[in-house]
């Protein structure tokens, strides 16, 4: 058995346990297979489409896309996650207890599902119906997510939104790396599915012309000194593991020398990040400067070991350095046989920390990494 083979299995399984029926019917795809966060999550969704849309129900994914949409709010925001019952909740935290404004990523993995859904799972007819009605909700809100005068996206510090989702509770304000990859890569995904679906060159290239402007304004968060990017450049002034991992895998343009250096890091200091094939999001499992609630040093977005963002960081050390990639893969697939499939785990200064058993994004997104390099 292949990698990618005993990994769809494992993806296969933690997809059968997480579905939930809503009200109305619609099959819910909650994060994890042991009904913990229960309800219909956006980023979890997103990247089970986009990574395992194969194993999925056509019908299933545009009934949770209709599921979601009804929950937009007047001002734009889409729900960071619906509740069963078809509540709608915009932050992370508890409900009726935000954390923070709502999440900056709610739209860009909304539009990663249509996305996926539109290319790989319909046929193009029914994408185009489809989309002619999503796109002026899509639109909305996109629109809505706060940006620099340079273009990327801006956290504001006298009222933060809780910013990407496996950081909801950290404190980044200012202009962000990882959120500004994410809405990147949304307008890339909206500008063609306006010209494919819809012929609507106009605003196909306003959207190429948002992409642009963080193409030429993402380098200002770079540091020349380690050779990685900043989470922030307000509150959270730190050099970003997962942000760099991911912009390199999903191939965000940079100029070569930079593009290596950022390369070249991951590869050379993956003793610093790297723990049983699991990611830590910032160097030295160290701490964030803020948070916007308490969470103990070693512990889930404070320092624990997410296999979340191991696909990125395989993508890279497959291109970089192979030998690696496969040690580190091996690796973490021992922890899925022989500890389980957990949310996330401690680092080499907490091991015996764990969250959240049959956790699906853990699998998907790996199995994502190896589908793509096939």
């Amino acid at each position: 058995m292949t990698h990618l083979e005993e990994l769809t299995g494992l993806c296969r399984k933690l997809l059968t346990g997480c579905r939930k029926p809503a009200f109305d019917g619609t099959i819910l795809f909650t994060p994890d297979a042991v009904a913990n966060y229960d309800a219909l999550w956006v980023r979890d969704l997103g990247y089970m489409v986009e990574y395992c849309g194969d194993l999925l129900e056509e019908k299933e994914v545009e009934d949770c896309i209709r599921f979601i949409l009804r929950g937009q709010r007047e001002d734009g925001w889409f729900p960071d996650r619906v509740e069963a019952g078809g509540d709608a909740v915009y932050a992370a935290g508890a409900k009726g207890a935000p954390v923070g404004e709502a999440n900056l990523d709610n739209t860009p993995f909304l539009v990663f599902t249509v996305d996926t859904w539109c290319r790989e799972l319909v046929s193009q007819t029914k994408a185009q119906e489809n989309f002619a009605t999503w796109a002026p909700l899509l639109d909305r809100g996109m629109d809505c997510i706060p940006l620099s005068e340079e273009g990327l996206v801006w956290n504001p510090p006298e009222k933060p939104h809780s910013p990407y989702g496996f950081t909801d509770t950290v404190c980044k304000t200012g202009r962000l790396l990882m959120e500004s990859v994410l809405y990147w890569k949304a307008c890339r995904k909206m500008a063609k599915l306006h010209s494919r679906l819809l012929g609507l060159s106009e605003k196909s290239e306003e959207y190429t012309h948002r992409a642009q402007n963080i193409e030429k304004a993402l380098l200002t968060l770079w540091d020349e000194n380690s050779g990685l990017f900043w989470a922030a450049d307000g509150l959270c002034h730190q050099l970003d593991v997962w942000g760099t991992a991911y912009l390199l895998a999903e191939k965000f343009p940079l100029p070569e020398e930079m593009r290596k250096r950022a390369a070249g890091w991951l590869v050379e200091n993956r003793e610093r990040y790297l723990y049983r094939g699991q990611v830590s999001h910032l160097p030295d499992w160290s701490s964030w400067e803020k948070l916007l609630i308490e969470v103990p040093h070693g512990e889930y977005q404070n320092g624990a070991c997410w296999a979340t963002a191991s696909g990125w960081v395989w993508q890279v050390l497959q291109q970089e350095a192979p030998q690696y990639a496969d040690a580190m893969l091996e690796e973490l697939l021992e922890v899925f046989r022989e500890d389980g499939i957990y949310e996330c785990m401690g680092s080499p200064e907490n091991p015996q920390y764990r969250k959240l058993p049959q956790f699906v994004v853990s699998a998907v997104n790996i199995r994502g990494a190896l589908r793509g390099a096939e």
